[in-house]
């Protein structure tokens, strides 16, 4: 059985604010690349108002990553 790390919510919340911005700049750049096969740009609005609820699960892995390194430093399995 391997051992996953469980991220405190406190840590999630304070990554939020980070990876809601690291969604919605990918979002937008996304489109951006889109163009090249004809699908229109994304406006930096609405890829902000997305990355509000997509943050969330990316908070999470990023939180569960920060977690991982975290009892790796201090020796937990």
């Amino acid at each position: 059985m391997s051992y996953t790390p469980r991220p405190s919510r406190r840590l999630q919340i304070m990554l939020y604010p980070f990876a809601a911005a690291a969604v919605a700049i990918n979002l937008f750049l996304l489109f951006l690349l889109l163009q090249a096969v004809g699908i229109p740009a994304m406006p930096p609005r609405i890829a902000l108002l997305l990355s509000l609820p997509l943050g969330i699960p990316a908070a999470w892995a990023s939180a569960r990553w920060v977690q991982s390194l975290i009892d790796e430093a201090e020796g937990r399995k």
